[in-house]
C-alpha cells in the first residue's frame, strides 16, 4: 500500500498537470505540501485521508470538484485503464436506469421526471427518450433535480434540447484546458421522443444538486425556458477527469469549464439561484401551486 505522502504527491501531480486554472496550481501545491510537511496526514486511514486533502484542497481552491475519493471497489492502476473514470461512470449509469429515478403523471395532467443522474447523450438516449414519451401529451412539467448528483455534460445537453424547437440554440461552450479547445453545445438535431415545447417546464433544485444537474437547470433559467423552484445548488460547474491513485483512492480534477452563451459565465462557487426560493421539500408543492395558478389565469 502506497504511503500517505506518495498519494498526495501523485494527487498533486494530476492537478498541476491538469488543472483547468493553471495559475492556481502553484498556490494549492504549496499549501497541501506545508499540510504535509506539518504532519497534517500522518496516520489517516484511505477514507479519512481523502475527506481530510479534500478540505485541504478546497480552503486554498475552493473548487467542489477538485478532491480525492475513496471507493469501495477496487479501480485498476495501469496506464491503459486510465479512462478518466468513464467506464465506472457507465456502469454505474447502468445500474441506476441511466439516472431516471421515476416517471409519473400527476393530477391535472403535469408530468414529472425525477433525475438521480445526467447520462451520457449515447447510452442514455433510448432511457431519456423513452421518459420524455411517457410525458410528451402532459400540459406542463416537473424535472425533479433534488437529489441529482451530476454526470455528463453531453446528456445535459441532450435533456436541454428536448425543450426547444429545433438544433438551432446555441446552449454553452465547453473550454478544455488539456487540448486548449472549446467545444460548443447545440440542442440536437434529432431526439428519439417528440419535443416538449409551447408548455411550462419547472425545474427543482436543492442544496445537493450538483454539476451535470445544475447544468441543465442553469442553462434552461437562463435560455428563459424554464421556473428554477427550490434552494440553491452545491455550486460545480467544471467538468473533471478522475484518476486513480490506488486501487481505491481517486484524484478529480476539474480539466475544463463550462460557459453559457447567455450569462458568460457559470453556477461555479455560487450555485444556481432559483426564481421561486422555498426549503427544498417544499419545491414540488410549490412548482404544482405555479401551474394551477397559469391554469386559472388562462383565458376560457
Amino acid at each position: 500500500m502506497p504511503s500517505n505522502q506518495h498519494i498526495v504527491e501523485e494527487a498533486l501531480e494530476r492537478i498541476s498537470a491538469g488543472y483547468v486554472f493553471p495559475e492556481k496550481t502553484a498556490a494549492i501545491e504549496a499549501a497541501v505540501r506545508d499540510r504535509l510537511a506539518a504532519g497534517a496526514f500522518e496516520g489517516l486511514d484511505g477514507p479519512a485521508l481523502c475527506e481530510t486533502v479534500t478540505a485541504h484542497l478546497q480552503e486554498v481552491c475552493p473548487d467542489k470538484h477538485l478532491r480525492l475519493l475513496w471507493t469501495h471497489e477496487p479501480r485498476s492502476l495501469e496506464p491503459a485503464d486510465d479512462d478518466g473514470g468513464q467506464a465506472a461512470f457507465l456502469a454505474l449509469l447502468r445500474a441506476e436506469g441511466q439516472g431516471i429515478r421515476r416517471v409519473e403523471r400527476l393530477e391535472g395532467n403535469v408530468g414529472l421526471i425525477e433525475l438521480r443522474r445526467v447520462a451520457s447523450a449515447v447510452e442514455g438516449a433510448c432511457a431519456i427518450g423513452s421518459a420524455m414519451r411517457l410525458v410528451a401529451h402532459s400540459s406542463a412539467l416537473v424535472l425533479d433535480l433534488r437529489a441529482c448528483l451530476g454526470g455528463s455534460p453531453e446528456g445535459a445537453a441532450m435533456w436541454c434540447s428536448y425543450f426547444f424547437r429545433d438544433d438551432q440554440v446555441h446552449l454553452n461552450d465547453i473550454y478544455d484546458r488539456c487540448t486548449e479547445t472549446t467545444r460548443q453545445f447545440w440542442t440536437t438535431a434529432h431526439l428519439p421522443a417528440p419535443r416538449y415545447v409551447d408548455r411550462p417546464v419547472y425545474v427543482l433544485t436543492s442544496e445537493v444538486t450538483f454539476s451535470a444537474g445544475e447544468d441543465v437547470a442553469y442553462t434552461l433559467q437562463a435560455h428563459g425556458r424554464a421556473v428554477v423552484v427550490g434552494a440553491t445548488t452545491r455550486g460545480g460547474a467544471h467538468p473533471t477527469t478522475r484518476h486513480a491513485v490506488t486501487e481505491h483512492i481517486m484524484v478529480t480534477v476539474p480539466t475544463a469549464r463550462t460557459i453559457n452563451t447567455v450569462t458568460g459565465t457559470n453556477w461555479e462557487g455560487v450555485g444556481v439561484v432559483p426564481d421561486v426560493p422555498v426549503p427544498a421539500d417544499q419545491a414540488l408543492e410549490e412548482a404544482l401551486k405555479n401551474v394551477l395558478r397559469r391554469t386559472e389565469a388562462q383565458p376560457r
